[in-house]
C-alpha cells in the first residue's frame, strides 16, 4: 500500500487531465487547494509524495495568499520527510523573475538585458542603460498581467509621473529590453525529472493580443498590428507615447485560441542549457522559454516555469501523452508504507 499523492494546486481547470490520469491508473490522491488551506506543524503529513502546482498567476483568481503560503507549507512537508515535486527552491524561482535572471547569469546563459527595481521612481533611471523599446514586468507575473511596453523614455517618464505603473504584488519589477522574435514565434521546452521531454514552437495569431484563455486573465487591447515578443505574445504599435500591455500564451487550450503550435527538436546546446537551468532551479517538471533575437540570431532565455501546463491534444501534437509520463514519475517517488 502507498500513501495518497497530494496535489497542491489552485487553478480550477488546468489539472483536470492530470486528475483523470491518476484516476485511470487507480492511484490514490488528494486535492490540496492552496487558496484555502491550513496545517498543523506538530502533525505528520498524510502524503507519501506531494506535487506542487501553485501558479504565480494565483492572484489573478483571488488567491494571492496561495503564492506566499506555498513555501511555508512546502517547507513543512519537506521538514517531515515528504518528497515534494517542485519544492521550495523551484517555488522560489517560479515566483521571481529577478531570481530567474540571477540564475541565467550564474549559468552563463544569455537573456534580454534588464534591471530590477522596487519602486516606480527607479524606472526611468534603470532604463537609461537599456535600448528602447523596453518592457516593465512585475516580478511575480502570470498570464502576462501588468506587463507594459514603452517605446521612448518620454513615455516611461510620463507613466511614472501619472503613477500608472503597478509593479505587482511584491512591489518589484524588471525593466527589460524588448526583443523581436525571429520567425514570429517563441520556443517552449518541457522537462521532466531534469531531462528534455518535448519542445514546441508557439506562433501567436496575428489578430490577437492577450492569448490567455481565462476570462479573468484578459487585458484591455489597443487596436494595432502585432509582432511576437519575449512573453510569447504580440507586441503592438501603440499611439505615440502610450504604454502597451503584454499578454502571454496558455497552451492548454491553444487550438481554441487560434494559437498555432508545432513540435520541434531543439539543438543539442539548447537542450543542454535547459537541463542545466532546471537542475540549478531544482525543477522536477517545468517548461523553459526562449526566443531567437531577430536582430542578432542569438538565443535568449526569458522565462522559467516550475508550473508547467502540457499542451492540449498532446498525442496528436507531440505524439504521446505527457501526463502518463508525469504520473509514472510521481508514482515512482511514492514509497510503500
Amino acid at each position: 500500500m502507498k500513501k495518497p499523492i497530494g496535489v497542491f494546486y489552485e487553478h480550477p481547470e488546468w489539472f483536470k487531465p492530470f486528475f483523470r490520469t491518476l484516476e485511470e491508473r487507480g492511484l490514490p490522491y488528494e486535492k490540496i487547494h492552496a487558496g484555502f488551506h491550513r496545517f498543523d506543524p506538530l502533525a505528520d503529513p498524510p502524503y507519501g509524495v506531494v506535487i506542487n502546482r501553485v501558479s504565480s498567476s494565483s492572484y489573478l483568481r483571488g488567491h494571492t495568499q496561495a503564492i506566499f503560503y506555498a513555501n511555508d507549507y512546502i517547507g513543512y512537508l519537506e521538514a517531515n520527510g515528504v518528497r515534494v515535486i517542485n519544492g521550495t527552491r523551484a517555488s522560489e524561482i517560479e515566483t521571481s523573475k529577478a531570481l530567474q535572471l540571477v540564475l541565467f547569469r550564474k549559468l552563463g546563459i544569455a537573456f534580454p538585458k534588464a534591471v530590477v527595481v522596487n519602486h516606480p521612481s527607479q524606472l526611468v533611471a534603470a532604463a537609461q542603460g537599456l535600448r528602447y523599446p523596453v518592457v516593465v514586468k512585475p516580478n511575480i507575473g502570470g498570464s502576462g498581467a501588468g506587463i507594459l511596453r514603452f517605446d521612448t523614455e518620454g513615455a516611461l517618464a510620463a507613466a511614472v509621473e501619472a503613477d500608472s505603473i503597478d509593479l505587482g504584488i511584491d512591489h518589484t519589477a524588471l525593466v527589460q529590453e524588448f526583443v523581436p522574435a525571429r520567425g514570429g514565434h517563441i520556443h517552449r521546452v518541457e522537462t521532466l525529472d531534469g531531462k528534455f521531454l518535448y519542445a514546441l514552437k508557439v506562433y501567436p495569431p496575428g489578430d490577437s493580443f492577450n492569448l490567455c484563455p481565462a476570462e479573468i486573465c484578459q487585458v484591455p487591447l489597443p487596436s494595432a498590428a502585432s509582432v511576437p515578443t519575449q512573453e510569447g505574445s504580440p507586441r503592438t504599435t501603440p499611439e505615440p507615447e502610450a504604454p502597451v500591455a503584454i499578454g502571454e500564451a496558455c497552451l492548454t487550450t491553444a487550438a481554441k485560441k487560434g494559437i498555432r503550435v508545432e513540435p520541434f527538436t531543439p539543438p543539442a546546446e539548447i537542450v543542454a542549457a535547459v537541463e542545466r537551468i532546471v537542475a540549478e532551479a531544482s525543477i522536477d517538471v517545468g517548461g523553459i522559454e526562449y526566443l531567437i533575437d531577430d536582430r542578432t540570431g542569438e538565443a535568449l532565455f526569458y522565462d522559467i516555469n516550475a508550473l508547467s501546463n502540457f499542451i492540449a491534444d498532446a498525442v496528436n501534437v507531440v505524439g504521446f501523452d505527457p501526463f502518463q509520463n508525469l504520473v509514472d514519475y510521481i508514482d515512482s517517488l511514492n514509497p510503500e508504507q
